[in-house]
């Protein structure tokens, strides 16, 4: 008996293909009626970002979202989608234990359909990232601007801005690729240092307030649609209103797509 797979999602292979001809694209996604959206619009990767915190259940951080909220998401998301690749945020306090929590909670959110687990931190997950990978999780780790640490930050600040914290950054990059991550979240960190990470080209690199060097992109859908923050808060730099002068929310998706795909986003204005 042969093993034929009918599934006609996107596979991590078939990303890395692309990606050598082209940008790809990622946007957080919490419901079926979008999902649907983004998938016949064309975007690549849909995560079910821990950013539900604050743009669905009106929190003014992500932590305060649970394990649970991120699988009944997925779940969503899962049914509403047929190409795009899922990934699933990890909410804080769900990995950073140790090792074996983590793989029981990210089994929880592959059950709940995700193909990709992301998590948060540099060099104290490196052991977490290659055990998941070893028995069968994808990894996508996140650096830079990393908003589970606000309260460490003291804010939502820009990471790497002096040599030091350029080069750790840089370092982290590549040790979270030796230890088995196929992707990386650069978040809010300076242009040229963001650009020598994805240069390296030893994983995957999604930039949010990064470079156009990396490999993809990824925003909040409510930012991308022009919904303000919780309590009006002031936008981030990287953030683009791209439903404005459009007639529907599918353009708006098609045209964030096409402008990445494209290298045209994000702007000298959009990064730091």
């Amino acid at each position: 008996m042969s093993v034929h797979s009918t599934t006609a999602r996107l596979t991590l292979p078939e990303l890395r293909k692309f990606a050598r001809d082209r940008k790809l694209t990622m946007l957080t996604c919490y419901d079926a009626g979008f999902a649907r959206v983004l998938d016949a619009a064309g975007v690549d990767m849909l995560l079910v970002g821990d950013s539900l915190g604050m743009v669905v259940q009106g929190h003014d951080s992500t932590l305060p979202v649970t394990l649970a909220d991120v699988a009944y998401h997925m779940q969503c998301i899962t049914r509403g989608s047929s190409r795009a690749w899922l990934v699933a945020d990890m909410p804080f306090g769900s990995y950073q234990r140790n090792r074996e929590q983590a793989f029981a909670n990210a089994v929880t959110l592959m059950q709940a359909g995700a193909q990709m687990v992301k998590i948060e931190g540099g060099a104290e997950m490196l052991e977490t990232v290659r055990f998941m990978v070893e028995r069968g999780v994808p990894v996508c780790a996140h650096i830079g601007l990393t908003p589970q640490h606000v309260n460490v930050f003291g804010g939502y600040r820009v990471q790497g801005k002096n040599d030091d914290a350029a080069a750790l950054l840089e370092r982290t990059a590549r040790q979270l690729a030796e230890a088995g991550a196929a992707m990386l979240v650069l978040e809010a960190i300076p242009e040229p240092v963001a650009r020598r990470i994805a240069e390296q080209r030893a994983l995957l690199t999604i930039g949010i307030g990064a470079s156009v060097t990396c490999d993809a992109q990824v925003l909040v859908l409510h930012d991308v649609l022009g919904v303000t923050g919780v309590g009006g808060a002031k936008r981030p730099r990287f953030v683009k209103d791209f439903l404005r002068g459009r007639d529907s929310i599918e353009a708006a998706v098609r045209s964030y797509v096409a402008e990445v795909q494209a290298g045209r986003f994000p702007g000298a204005e959009h990064v730091y």
